[in-house]
């Protein structure tokens, strides 16, 4: 009981509403600052009171300088991932959707500043990179808005069955543990990665270059590798919740999306997009196919009661 209590503060501190405002609050004066630091340290380059022998793609063009509260605003949502888990299994997914395609977005912020706008644009790996990301982006929104509408009618068939069974109550307190044990993780990552990564503005590799080719990498690959860990513990705890085949294969479902999304980060190129545009249309259907067993399952509940009434 000692435990259970203890577990429910630490919920309470790391992810009550009041503190996800003060953490939003904070993070957003933070990346307002960075966007200046960034900005002045890009000025000092460029006037060469910072001298570098081949500065980063990021200290060349003050359009750069977004890259930075960008980066800020994404651990934030990462941040929003965790405060959803044990609050809605379809809103910490659509949260996952919503990280990866603001990671593509901050992409095109850093390419942006370094396009060759020539007319061999198709044989610019940049410019390529670009392009993919730019069609990518669009085609992310649309799929996220798509699920946000399937995520809402999930919800309404939900609304249906509002009894609080003893089992739901024990597995949204698992969901709780795991997200409180997420938060000190997520804290110690973000930290080694803001360090990792300052430290590599003004660090090159042995062969003169910077070395940022993996930069938008950092921090989210490591991360989801935590979240397959902990998406697969909680499949495990809802089977003492439920073991209804459609919410077995959404929930089995969801976890493969995020594994793809895991496998994106690996990959460069049109392969990066692909894979991810495919995680999220993957989750958009098995979701899709989840609300249509939950509807049939609704009408056939409507039958049974209006037969029951006859």
């Amino acid at each position: 009981m000692e435990i259970h209590k203890f577990s429910e503060k630490l919920y309470q501190v790391f992810l009550s509403h009041k503190t996800k405002e003060t953490v939003e609050k904070y993070v957003l004066w933070i990346a307002v600052a960075s966007f200046l630091i960034h900005l002045i340290v890009i000025g000092f380059v460029n006037f060469d009171i910072i001298s570098l022998e081949e500065p980063s793609k990021l200290l060349n063009n003050p359009i750069a300088a977004i890259y930075t509260p960008f980066s800020f605003i994404l651990i934030y949502e990462v941040y929003l991932l965790i405060y959803y888990l044990p609050k809605s299994t379809s809103i910490y997914i659509s949260k996952q959707y919503e990280i990866i395609t603001l990671i593509v977005i901050r992409r095109l912020f850093k390419d942006l500043s370094d396009l060759s706008l020539s007319a061999d644009w198709f044989s610019i790996n940049n410019d390529l990179q670009f392009t993919y990301d730019l069609i990518a982006s669009i085609i992310l929104f649309y799929l996220i808005y798509l699920f946000q509408s399937q995520r809402i009618k999930s919800s309404l068939y939900a609304a249906h069955d509002s009894i609080m069974k003893p089992s739901i109550t024990k597995f949204i307190g698992a969901k709780k543990k795991i997200a409180t044990s997420l938060v000190p993780i997520l804290f110690v990552i973000a930290i080694y990665s803001l360090l990792n990564w300052s430290f590599g503005l003004f660090q090159q590799s042995p062969n003169g270059s910077v070395s940022f080719k993996n930069i938008n990498n950092i921090f989210f690959e490591q991360f989801f590798n935590i979240l397959i860990i902990s998406d697969v513990t909680i499949l495990l705890f809802s089977f003492f919740h439920t073991d209804e085949f459609h919410k077995v294969i959404r929930n089995s479902g969801f976890i493969i999306s995020t594994i793809l999304i895991r496998i994106s980060f690996s990959v460069s190129g049109i392969i990066n997009n692909v894979l991810i545009v495919t995680a999220i249309l993957f989750g958009l259907l098995i979701l899709i196919i989840h609300n249509k067993f939950e509807k049939q399952l609704a009408l056939e509940k409507a039958n049974d009661n209006h037969d029951e009434l006859v």
